[in-house]
């Protein structure tokens, strides 16, 4: 896993960025922690590489708010945007 960056997905539309970061600060310290309103999934950057990695290997599949959470290594954003993909120039 490359980098400290986490995406956490399938959370309950009630977990707030404040819990994502209490979640995650067990396992190390949590540079940012946050949700994507009304999307299900959030964002999670650890100090370091190590400390992602022990997050994820420890809460990927946990139960939390009643939901078993989804976490991965973040993938960097898409470049361009689809809707441009169709423009004539």
């Amino acid at each position: 896993m490359q980098g400290s960056k986490l995406f956490v997905g399938n959370l309950s539309h009630t977990v707030t960025s404040e819990d994502l970061n209490k979640l995650f600060s067990g396992y190390g310290e949590v540079k940012d922690a946050k949700v994507i309103e009304g999307k299900g999934f959030g964002f999670v950057e650890m100090s370091s590489q190590v400390e992602a990695e022990g997050a994820k290997a420890a809460l990927n599949g946990k139960e939390f708010s009643g939901l078993s959470l989804n976490v991965d290594a973040a993938r960097p954003p898409r470049s361009g945007d689809r809707r441009d993909s169709h423009r004539r120039h």
